[in-house]
């Protein structure tokens, strides 16, 4: 039994749309986590500055 070829076009799209949601989540996180590290970093250079500071006097 043969299926109509709209059918096939359905699936196909829903097959791309999951996969192009799964690289999106990806792309996401990666950027999400780059921004994370590098307000981090921002915080520790900042408590350096001020244990410098501290030491100091």
């Amino acid at each position: 039994m043969t299926l109509p070829l709209w059918i096939y076009a359905v699936v196909a799209g829903i097959l791309f749309s999951a996969f192009m949601t799964i690289k999106t989540a990806r792309a996401d996180k990666k950027i999400d986590y780059g921004h994370i590290e590098q307000e981090g970093q921002v915080y520790i250079d900042r408590m350096e500055k001020e244990r410098a500071l501290r030491a100091k006097n």
